[in-house]
Order: structure tokens, then C-alpha cells, then sequence
């Protein structure tokens, strides 16, 4: 098996940055006023200021998002979670067990799919959303491929043991 390499979408901090430049064009096209056929744009207006920290928010967003180049790349026998100055890396020997299932409360790019992996060692499960990554359904193929290989998951168990 070769390494597959899935990078992180960033749609939807394209789709809010373009969807703030028009709403600052649009208003202030309305907001302007044309005199003598040259245009005039009121900078007094309050909700210009309040566009355009939302568009700076935006771009800033952006910048940072694409600086970061998040990956999640999956390779024979380990999962890795790159970013720009970090590795963070699971050997797939140290997985407790993977769950693929639903989220209840977020929903991701249309997909309400997450990947949970537990590591030995560590307290909380890593957490996948599979609608955050290019090549979801193929990143879901992945993760069958790889939780064969590992334990299933133990359920919880509440209140007393007996």
C-alpha cells in the first residue's frame, strides 16, 4: 500500500470571504452616491466599518488556514496528523479501537460521519471529521481498512459492576 494523503477543505473559508466582499460591494453600490459621473463611497457609515472587520476576519481566516496546510495522511502500519510545524503521529499498534459512526451535534460539510480512535496512553480519543478532508468516502474506506485490523470497541459501562 502507498501513503494516501488527505488534505484539509478549505471551502467554506473561500465561500466566507467571497460571500463578505460582495456584501461590502453590493453595499456599498447601494450605500454610494454618483455625482458628476464619479462615485463617492461614504466611509461614515458605521455598518461599512463592521464589513469590513468581518472581511479582514475572513481573509485573516484564510491566510492562517492555508499557512497551517493541514494533512491527514495514512500510510501501512501509522496515522499521521500534519500540519505545518507539526507531526503528530499514531502507530497503528497503539490503537485501542476506531469507531466510525455519526455526530450528533455537528454537521460537517453535509456528512454527519466521525472517525473516533482511541491511543493507549492517552485520555481522550482522537476525532476525525470525515467532511472536513477532500476524498471523504475514500477516507472512510481507509479507516474500514484499518479498524479491521485493530480491537472493536468495548462498550460503556455505567454505575455498578456486577
Amino acid at each position: 500500500m502507498m501513503t494516501k494523503v488527505f488534505r484539509y477543505k478549505l471551502d467554506f473559508y473561500y465561500q466566507q470571504t467571497l460571500i463578505y466582499l460582495l456584501t461590502l460591494i453590493l453595499y456599498a453600490g447601494i450605500k454610494g452616491s454618483f455625482i458628476e459621473d464619479q462615485f463617492n463611497f461614504v466611509f461614515r457609515d458605521p455598518i461599512v466599518y463592521i464589513i469590513i472587520l468581518f472581511f479582514a476576519i475572513a481573509i485573516i481566516t484564510l491566510g492562517l488556514n492555508l499557512y497551517r496546510n493541514r494533512q491527514l495522511i495514512v500510510e501501512q502500519d501509522r496515522i499521521i496528523f500534519h500540519a505545518r510545524h507539526r507531526d503528530r503521529e499514531i502507530p497503528l499498534s497503539d490503537i485501542e479501537w476506531i469507531h466510525i459512526g455519526r455526530e450528533r451535534l455537528v454537521q460537517t460539510a453535509g456528512r454527519f460521519q466521525q472517525i473516533s480512535i482511541k491511543v493507549q496512553g492517552r485520555r481522550r480519543a482522537f476525532r476525525i471529521r470525515v467532511g472536513r478532508y477532500e476524498r471523504d468516502r475514500e477516507l472512510v474506506a481507509e479507516m474500514d481498512r484499518i479498524a479491521e485490523q485493530v480491537p472493536r470497541r468495548g462498550h460503556r459501562r455505567f454505575g455498578l459492576n456486577s
